[in-house]
């Protein structure tokens, strides 16, 4: 590891022959060419918010301290950016009139905007820029261990650091580029943005399984990700085809286990959809993410929708009802104590002592409300089960 600080570029050097593409897996250049900002395993920018990108230019010009900043040499007078490219980016894209920042009178100004004393200012503030002859071993070693500019590498980022190669340049192509056309229809079965890589990240974990690190260390040096896109869109398009309707809770979801569970079971659409919007009516529903594997598993495990719950009004409500006309006709309060001839046949059951149940299950459609709702002793709820 050889190292070697410079103080004397300046913000207009690392400018010349800045280009920027708006397709953020595109390469970015600066410093007469000789400067590659955005080597394959560096994240996508980030900073296009109009906060991050303007604060960075506000620090500058209140001569705020500025980081250190780290280039590692590949080649003579050729180096990439390690640390500070969503910096250098986003003064690049000022320097180049791609937004505006607000002046003492809050007036948005370019940089062509702006008084030359500024320009000026911003142009000759000399860096400090560590020149930096690593192994690739080494730089991927280090990028697990800094964050970059305040906002931590995440977990995707990391592994694209570490497993750069062909295959994640052509990951970041398809599923990194904010400008691909299937980014809407990704987005209703996925949390999350192509800049921070979580379509990528999870289409990674469908196809590998959750291994993702073993999937991209074996198909590191691949010139094709067929397979990726082939698995990811499969499990895209058969969710798509079984739920007409698009819930937000549906971007949280394993789908890749449910496809590999249900997705050669065949499926009404029509009927689905009408049962998705009965369960979320129900105000007993307590996790609605949960609905639809409850549906495509034949509505069988209630247990997946934490749904068996009356309130405690209800159950003092029947509890009081039950009570009143079993006295009077001298009977248990407990419906199925009331019809056996034991010991507990005509006992009057405290309210602590019961439990609520469903008089018709309701995993057969019942709703979870008074009209269906009874006081049990706990023995006999216990052995009713689902009844």
């Amino acid at each position: 590891m050889k190292t070697i600080l410079k103080t004397e570029i300046t913000i207009k050097d690392i400018c010349n022959g800045f280009t920027y593409n708006e397709l953020e897996w595109k390469w970015l250049f600066g410093l007469f060419g000789k400067l590659t900002i955005q080597p394959e395993y560096q994240r996508n920018y980030i900073y296009a918010d109009g906060k991050k990108d303007v604060a960075v230019i506000e620090s500058i010009l209140k001569w705020y301290p500025l980081w250190l900043i780290y280039f590692n040499k590949t080649d003579k007078d050729k180096f990439e950016v390690l640390d500070w490219q969503q910096r250098i980016t986003s003064i690049g894209r000022y320097v180049t009139w791609k937004f505006a920042i607000k002046d003492e009178n809050g007036m948005e100004q370019y940089f062509s905007g702006i008084a030359s004393d500024k320009q000026n200012k911003i142009l000759e503030t000399k860096l400090l820029i560590y020149e930096c002859e690593w192994t690739e071993s080494e730089i991927k070693e280090w990028f697990k261990t800094i964050n970059i500019a305040g906002v931590p590498l995440n977990h995707q980022e990391l592994l694209n650091a570490v497993y750069s190669g062909p295959f994640i340049t052509l990951c970041k192509a398809e599923f990194s580029n904010s400008q691909n056309a299937n980014i809407q229809k990704w987005g209703a079965y996925i949390s999350g943005t192509a800049l921070r890589q979580d379509f990528l990240e999870r289409a990674l974990d469908w196809v590998s399984k959750w291994n993702i690190g073993d999937y991209m260390s074996f198909h590191r040096n691949d010139t094709n990700i067929t397979e990726l896109k082939n698995y990811f869109n499969s499990v895209i398009d058969w969710v798509s085809t079984v739920f007409i309707d698009v819930e937000n809770e549906m971007k949280w979801l394993e789908w890749w286990r449910l496809y590999e569970t249900y997705h050669n079971t065949p499926y009404n659409p029509t009927d689905i959809s009408s049962k998705v919007k009965k369960l979320y009516w129900d105000s007993y529903i307590k996790n609605r993410k949960w609905i639809f594997e409850f549906i495509l598993g034949w509505e069988v495990d209630t247990k997946l929708l934490e749904v068996r719950v009356f309130d405690d009004a209800t159950k003092k409500t029947i509890y009081q009802k039950q009570t009143e006309w079993a006295k009077n006709k001298n009977e248990s309060n407990c419906p199925l104590c009331a019809i056996w001839h034991d010991s507990n046949k005509t006992k009057i059951w405290n309210l602590n002592e019961m439990d609520a149940d469903h008089v018709t299950a309701w995993s057969k459609w019942w709703a979870t409300d008074n009209k269906n709702c009874q006081m049990l002793c706990k023995t006999h709820n216990r052995a009713k089960g689902n009844k």
